[in-house]
């Protein structure tokens, strides 16, 4: 009986940063769809697009990598999360602290962190 409950745990610690992983990065490519709101033309759009969505971009290849080596998405997500954190509080310094500030860390950054650590645990167990 403790093997099959230890099995359960398995896959949820498997399944659980990879799902979160892609929602995650649905969210962030939602994020995205406020440049429609600016008035650009087509090629200013999407090249608003793709700037807005290149840490989207960079983390679907990461999380592709991720899939076999956990390792590698444990790091990246929490890189990820601590480079949000640094462009806040760089954004903070110049332009002037808000308080959203610390909610959009939270969301962005505390989501990162709390996937790249399901992939630690995950490639731990599987030492």
């Amino acid at each position: 009986m403790a093997k099959q409950k230890r099995g359960k745990v398995s896959k949820f610690v498997y399944w659980t940063p990879r799902i979160a992983s892609i929602v995650f990065l649905c969210f962030l490519a939602l994020m995205s769809f406020d440049v429609f709101s600016l008035g650009l033309n087509f090629w200013q759009t999407l090249g608003a697009i793709v700037m807005h969505n290149m840490a989207v971009f960079i983390l679907a290849i990461v999380l592709l990598i991720a899939w076999k080596y956990e390792i590698v998405g444990g790091i990246a997500f929490i890189l990820g999360g601590l480079l949000y954190i640094t462009q806040l509080v760089i954004n903070a310094v110049n332009n002037g602290f808000e308080g959203y500030m610390i909610s959009w860390a939270i969301q962005i950054a505390g989501v990162a962190f709390f996937i790249g650590i399901l992939f630690l645990i995950n490639w731990y167990k599987k030492k």
